[in-house]
C-alpha cells in the first residue's frame, strides 16, 4: 500500500468520524435546547424534524455538486460547515433561529454524508480488499465518542457553549488533518439538478430505506417493545437497544473481512436472513435474555446491508456514481426518518407486536433481493 493510499484511507475514516461525532453530540443538547426554548413534546418534535428536513433537502444537490467538483471540497464544506453551526444549537434563543440552525447543521451533514460515500467508493476501488464496512463503522465510533465527550462535558458542569466551541475545534482540526490527503473523484459537467433514483439503484434506495428504517424503529420504539411485553422495566427497557448498537458497531467494524470472505451478494443475503431470525426471536421471546439476543441477531445482521448497498450504487453503471449514492443516501435517510412515525401510526392500528412483525416481513425483501442488487460486484471475485 503507497502513502497516498494509506492517506486517502486515513481521511476517509476521518469524515466518517466527524460526521458521527458531529450529529451524536446534537444528542446531549436535546434537553437543554427544549429547557431554553421553553418548547413541549410537540414542538421539539417539529423541531427535531428540521434536522431530518435540512439533511435530505441537501442529499438532493449533493450528487449534482459532486458530480461537478468532486466530492474533495463537498467534504470539507459538510464537516467544516456542521463544526461551525454545532455551538449554534447550544445558544440559539428563540425558536426561529433554533429552525435556521438545526436546518443549516442538517444541510451541512447531508453535504458530508453523501461526499464521504462517494470519496468511499473512489477509495476502495483502488483497493484489493473491501473497506466500506470498516468506513461505515467509524461513523458509529464517532457517534460514541461525540456523545460521550460531550455528556462528561456538561455533567462537569461546564457551559454547553464552551462544550459545543471544544467539540467543533476538534472536528475542525479532524478536517484540517484529512483535507490534504482527500483525492480527487471523478467529475462530470451533465449533470441534472433533480436526483431520481433509476434502475438497479431504485432498488438499492429501496433496501437501504429498509435497512436504515430498521435502525430508526430500534432507536424509538424497542423500549416500549421490551416494557410493553413485560420484559424488563422502564429503567433499563435502554439496554435493548445498546446491544443492538454495539452489535451493529461491532459488525462493522469487522465486516471488511466478512465481505472479503462471503463476498456483497451472500453478505446481504445473509445478514438479512440474521436479522430476520433476530426479529423473530425478539417478538417470540418470553424471557429478556431471549429478547436481548434478537437485539443481537438484528445488529450483527443489518450491520453490513448498507455499507454493500453503497458499494454497489458506486460500481453500477445505470447512473453517475455522485447522483447514485445521492439518490440512495437521500431514500434511505427518509426511510429513517418517516419510518418510526410510520410504526407509530401501524401500532396505533394493530399494536406495537405488529408493527414490527410488518417490519419483519418488508425486511424479507434484503435476501431475497441480493443477488439481484449484487450481481454486477467485483467484489464477488474476492470471496
Amino acid at each position: 500500500m503507497t502513502k497516498r493510499e494509506a492517506g486517502s484511507r486515513l481521511a476517509t475514516r476521518i469524515a466518517f468520524f466527524v460526521a458521527g461525532f458531529g450529529l451524536a453530540c446534537w444528542a446531549p443538547l436535546v434537553p437543554l435546547a427544549k429547557a431554553r426554548l421553553a418548547v413541549g413534546d410537540g414542538s421539539l418534535g417539529l423541531l427535531l424534524l428540521c434536522l431530518g428536513l435540512g439533511s435530505v433537502l441537501a442529499m438532493q444537490f449533493a450528487g449534482p455538486f459532486i458530480s461537478k467538483i468532486g466530492a474533495r471540497p463537498i467534504i470539507i464544506i459538510g464537516g467544516i460547515g456542521q463544526a461551525i453551526l454545532l455551538p449554534f444549537l447550544a445558544l440559539a434563543p428563540t425558536i426561529p433561529m433554533m429552525v435556521v440552525a438545526l436546518l443549516l447543521f442538517g444541510g451541512f451533514l447531508g453535504l458530508i454524508d453523501v461526499s464521504m460515500n462517494v470519496h468511499a467508493v473512489e477509495v476502495e476501488k483502488q483497493s484489493a480488499k473491501p473497506l466500506m464496512s470498516g468506513f461505515h463503522g467509524l461513523f458509529s465510533v464517532g457517534g460514541f465518542v461525540g456523545s460521550l465527550l460531550l455528556t462528561t462535558i456538561l455533567s462537569a458542569h461546564v457551559d454547553p457553549i464552551t462544550g459545543t466551541v471544544v467539540a467543533a475545534v476538534l472536528m475542525i482540526a479532524c478536517m484540517l488533518v484529512a483535507a490534504p490527503r482527500l483525492i480527487d473523484t471523478p467529475q462530470s459537467d451533465d449533470t441534472p439538478l433533480l436526483v431520481v433514483p433509476r434502475g438497479v439503484v431504485a432498488l438499492i434506495a429501496i433496501l437501504a430505506a429498509i435497512t436504515f428504517l430498521t435502525e430508526g424503529a430500534m432507536l424509538d420504539w424497542s423500549a416500549l417493545l421490551l416494557t410493553g411485553n413485560g420484559l424488563l422495566p422502564t429503567a433499563q427497557a435502554g439496554i435493548g437497544y445498546s446491544v443492538f448498537a454495539v452489535a451493529m458497531t461491532v459488525g462493522r467494524l469487522t465486516g471488511d473481512a466478512i465481505v472479503a470472505r462471503l463476498g456483497d451478494g451472500r453478505t446481504v443475503f445473509w445478514g438479512g436472513v440474521l436479522a430476520i431470525v433476530g426479529y423473530v426471536v425478539l417478538l417470540t421471546a418470553p424471557v429478556a435474555a431471549l429478547a436481548l439476543l434478537g437485539f443481537l441477531l438484528i445488529g450483527f445482521g443489518a450491520s453490513n446491508t448498507v455499507p454493500v448497498l453503497f458499494r454497489q450504487a458506486g460500481t453500477q453503471k445505470v447512473m453517475p456514481v455522485g447522483l447514485a449514492i445521492a439518490a440512495v443516501t437521500t431514500v434511505g435517510y427518509a426511510g429513517s426518518l418517516a419510518g418510526p412515525a410510520g410504526v407509530g401510526f401501524a401500532a396505533q392500528a394493530i399494536g406495537l407486536p405488529g408493527a414490527f412483525w410488518m417490519l419483519t416481513i418488508m425486511l424479507l425483501l434484503v435476501p431475497l433481493c441480493a443477488a439481484t442488487v449484487t450481481r454486477s460486484a467485483k467484489t464477488e471475485a474476492l470471496a
